[in-house]
């Protein structure tokens, strides 16, 4: 009889991706989940006799060992039990055979090597047989990221474009992000974040073990998205100038950011806030199986001192101060990612809160999570991971402070305990609704259970606090009653290019006939509260009588505001007032401006493979021309890459039409976005869904 030999190997690589739910990656590759079989056919150049032996060997990264998982040599066998690697001969006829090979649902994920050893005629060969990915298995009840209910599955792991949400509480917006997980070239790219870590440089092969756990890989990626410590991903920006870069606000979606990472050589891309570290982050959780979505809180305490407070100073003038290192971000992104919590105990797993925003460091690296949403909401700020940051972005107290820097005297002014956390938003499961998970984070506002989890979070943490005890929440009671109020409202449209109407109104709450000075000034901001530039200011003295309201006008002119707007479109007003021998009263409002309407259309039904139109509308609202008009676009299915289109500049109030040209790669809904920017608005965002036939 002839030795055993090799012929030719069919990997059945369309079955297997079919069955393991990897069939929407644009990419060749064989892309297996974990725990689940995959099967491949073997011709050989004569049937298999009884003194024939095959054994298999996998093995993942630099330095694969058995002990530590990241290697597994295992006999082709009829054994159905047991745990770790197996290999089932299913049919044996005509020198082919056909093997079914299951990996444990608790293997490490990522790039394997496959090879065999013949055994035959008393010799031994050893052939290498490819190589497949592996990923984590949201469909498996034995994966620690098991996803019960399908409707949530297809949203949260398949679903490659969304919305994320933006603005301010009075005034909730929404852009449009692709992520792309499937796109061609992005499952590499997403493996080479995980090889750029400190970890994988410090130790390959603990890190390439530890991939199994889905905790340790999320709390690497919230280290690798931003380009802090490492040779992480994207590079922030809060300036409000963004030189050598592209302004947050521009980016579409995570795909032209991930390619720009590799092709640079792995250098941070220039530049990023929150929702940029937030949509690619969810974008390689999502393209690792990892269940995923992007959260949005308004009015996100950024506490540095992990007191449960955030100090908010002014000067008597009416200026907001950038005063200590704690903030107030209008909005704050992050992401949640579902697994089990075997650390913290069942109870526990479900949706986990990673930050990959560098705001803090932990254990030495701007990382963030996983923290359980449900140990947040019970307060349980001394277990893993970030606990008191998170839990303080959404329950801090907000104290007003004025400060004036001639005397050097500072004085509190007020205590605020239900501003901060506000309106904690995700786009809807099968819908570009806005899903509020509140009441995922905290119990309701004043409710007693709050107030209990605040002091027992307070209390954890108070040890730590070298200054004593630091609740707002027990000084409220005595704050004396100001006889005034103040509220600013908008009286008028807000727009880019128009002036900007809001009215003070002051109230006297009393029966005394009141005199207020009051201070006015108004800044354009970044949304995380960085102060741009002033914008206008006044001053006023005004006279109540008793009960008595008003309204005081303030007028901001696009003359005053153009050159300091930011793509943001945000200015800050705020008003000091002051009653001789009473405390001030502090009244400030976040206006966000609308840009003009960018519209998309199609022009005709969109099929897969063939050509179809697209028409961009744009008015110039302005009574001045603008130039270095540039439109890009994207959307996965939709088109492959981006497109950059040069618009020519636009006369005062003149209109634009450009029509470009689109391939749908797939069928089913797609989402085209479009960002459109020039020298007087730097970011016009628009988005469309394309229903696509086959």
């Amino acid at each position: 009889m002839s030795a055993l030999e090799l012929q030719s190997i069919n990997w059945q690589t369309a079955s297997n991706r079919q069955a393991h739910h990897t069939n929407r990656f644009y990419s060749q590759e064989l892309i297996l989940r974990r725990g689940q079989l995959f099967q491949f056919s073997l011709t050989l150049n004569r049937s298999l006799g009884s003194g024939d032996g095959l054994t298999f060997t996998v093995s993942t990264g630099p330095s694969p060992s058995e002990s530590a998982k990241t290697k597994a040599v295992f006999p082709l066998s009829n054994e159905t039990r047991g745990s770790g690697w197996r290999a089932q001969l299913l049919s044996n006829k005509d020198n082919v055979l056909v093997i079914s090979i299951l990996s444990p649902a608790n293997a490490p994920i990522g790039r394997y090597t496959l090879s065999m050893q013949i055994s035959s005629q008393g010799r031994d060969a050893t052939l290498k047989l490819g190589t497949f990915i592996l990923l984590f298995n949201p469909w498996l009840q034995a994966d620690d990221v098991f996803m019960n209910n399908q409707a949530e599955r297809e949203e949260y792991v398949q679903e490659d474009a969304g919305i994320i949400f933006v603005g301010s509480t009075n005034r909730i917006g929404m852009i449009g992000w692709n992520y792309g997980q499937f796109e061609e070239g992005i499952l590499n790219i997403c493996l080479s974040v995980l090889d750029n870590s400190l970890n994988f440089r410090r130790d390959a092969a603990t890190d390439v073990a530890r991939r199994n756990d889905p905790k340790y890989v999320g709390r690497v990626l919230s280290a690798m998205i931003n380009g802090n410590d490492d040779n992480g991903v994207v590079s922030g920006n809060w300036s409000g100038s963004y030189p050598g870069g592209r302004d947050p606000r521009n980016w579409n979606g995570s795909v032209e950011i991930l390619k720009e990472w590799q092709r640079s050589g792995f250098r941070p891309v220039r530049y990023g806030q929150c929702w940029v570290f937030a949509g690619t982050l969810n974008t390689v959780l999502r393209c690792f199986g990892i269940p995923s979505r992007v959260i949005t809180n308004f009015n996100s305490a950024h506490d540095t001192d992990e007191n449960l407070s955030v100090d908010v100073y002014y000067d008597p003038t009416g200026r907001p101060l950038d005063k200590g290192s704690d903030s107030v971000w209008n909005f704050h992104v992050w992401n949640e990612a579902w697994f089990v919590r075997n650390d913290l105990g069942s109870s526990y797993s479900g949706w986990q809160v990673l930050d990959a925003t560098p705001q803090e460091r932990s254990q030495g690296v701007f990382q963030c999570g996983p923290a359980s949403v449900i140990a947040i909401r019970e307060g349980n700020v001394d277990w893993d991971f970030d606990m008191p940051f998170i839990f303080s972005e959404v329950n801090a107290d907000r104290i007003t402070w004025i400060y004036d820097a001639a005397t050097g005297a500072q004085k509190q002014n007020s205590t605020d305990s239900h501003s901060i956390g506000r309106y904690i938003s995700t786009k809807a499961v099968g819908s570009y609704s806005r899903m509020d998970v509140t009441e995922k984070y905290k119990y309701p506002e004043g409710s007693s259970q709050e107030r209990q989890v605040f002091e027992k979070a307070l209390g954890k943490l108070r040890p730590r606090l070298s200054f004593g005890p630091t609740s707002a929440r027990g000084l409220e009671r005595e704050e004396r009653q100001p006889s005034i109020s103040g509220r600013f409202k908008v009286t008028g449209i807000l727009a880019v290019g128009k002036e900007v109407n809001l009215a003070l109104l002051l109230k006297n709450l009393t029966d005394d006939t009141k005199t207020v000075t009051v201070n006015m000034t108004a800044w354009t901001i970044v949304y995380n509260g960085t102060l741009v530039h002033e914008v206008w200011k006044d001053s006023v003295t005004i006279s109540l009588d008793p009960k008595e309201e008003i309204q005081h006008p303030v007028k901001i002119s696009y003359a005053q505001y153009e050159k300091y707007l930011k793509a943001d479109n945000m200015i800050r007003t705020t008003a000091v007032c002051q009653v001789t021998d009473e405390p001030e009263v502090v009244v400030e409002r976040d206006v966000i401006l609308d840009n003009p309407t960018l519209t998309l259309e199609v022009l005709d039904q969109a099929r897969v493979r063939k050509p179809v139109n697209v028409q961009m509308l744009f008015s110039n609202p302005l009574d001045e021309p603008v130039k270095d008009c540039v439109l890009m676009v994207e959307g996965s299915g939709l088109l492959l890459g981006s497109l950059r289109i040069d618009v020519p500049a636009l006369r005062p109030k003149e209109r634009s039409r450009v029509r470009f040209e689109i391939v749908p790669t797939r069928s089913g809904t797609k989402q085209l976005l479009a960002d459109f920017s020039c020298n007087k608005f730097p970011a016009i965002k628009a988005m469309l869904s394309i229903d696509v036939a086959e």
